[in-house]
């Protein structure tokens, strides 16, 4: 039976219990029959882990960004691999409802080590790639366990270190069972302007140009005003059109699941969300 989107596996566990290695062998075994698969993680976005996890805000923003890589990494051909902490079950329902909006399965696979392993791991990496004591204590202390009594940790495969990867038990979850169906916030809601639509698409369209334009004669820190809108766009760095055309996408597509009427709103929350996800 196909499914519209293709799956998500997210793995979860203790810094350096092993969630990397799991998902290098779930993605030689599932190349194996032809898929492309996307790891997505910590490392895509080169960040100094010691420096965000002591940093709650910076630690928000790394998940966000993950959550984006995810989302646009979805597709009807390709499966994602999300490699990383995954500690925080309310950070693990939101990616239950981000699988439930486009419409694909998904598992947890949940790396199990004592946490005396996984120290003894974190210090045989190399000093750029370890977690400092303190970091790896707090992150062991927050870490809030699966359960598969929770939609959103099942089903969900628990692997020991010694353990070998179930990996024909994870394919049939993932390519043999429907996608969780669509409840009331995950579905697009009926707009009522005709106009509305039209709208977004303009705006936001003139929004990017501005930027566009602005940033000929603008460095970074500067901030730049924005026609139509009374909030002011901040500028951290000089932005590709590629980056601002995504981030466009990702709007639009999250408007028209919360559709606001008052159109002459737009431009400000369009900056809002840029100033939000640019960093």
């Amino acid at each position: 039976m196909l499914f519209p989107t293709m799956p998500l596996v997210v793995l979860c566990g203790f810094p350096c219990s092993g969630k990397s290695s799991r998902a290098k062998e779930l993605k030689e075994h599932l190349e194996k029959s032809g898929r492309k698969i996307h790891i997505v993680g910590d490392h895509i976005l080169g960040v100094d882990r010691n420096d965000v996890y002591a940093d709650s805000r910076k630690e928000k923003d790394v998940r966000g960004s993950i959550r984006a890589a995810v989302e646009r990494n979805l597709n009807k051909e390709d499966v994602v691999i999300l490699d990383s902490l995954n500690y925080i079950k309310g950070y693990r329902y939101e990616l239950f409802c981000l699988i439930k909006h486009v419409q694909t399965p998904h598992c947890l696979i949940h790396c199990v080590t004592a946490p005396e392993i996984s120290c003894s791991w974190n210090q045989s990496r190399e000093k750029n790639e370890q977690y400092s004591q303190e970091i790896f204590d707090a992150l062991v202390q927050r870490f809030e366990f699966p359960d598969s009594r929770n939609r959103w940790d099942n089903p969900i495969f628990t692997v020991q270190k010694d353990d070998k990867l179930p990996l024909e038990q994870i394919c049939d979850a993932l390519f043999h069972r429907k996608a969780p169906p669509p409840n009331q916030s995950t579905q697009t809601q009926p707009l009522s302007s005709t106009n509305f639509l039209h709208e977004l698409d303009k705006v936001t369209k003139d929004v990017v140009t501005a930027i566009l334009n602005s940033q000929k004669t603008s460095i970074p820190g500067d901030v730049l005003m924005v026609p139509g809108a009374s909030e002011r766009m901040q500028l951290p760095r000089i932005l590709s059109m590629s980056e601002l055309r995504r981030l466009r996408q990702q709007f639009i597509s999250y408007t028209k699941l919360h559709p606001n009427e008052n159109i002459s709103q737009l431009a400000n929350m369009f900056v809002q969300y840029l100033n939000q996800s640019i960093h």
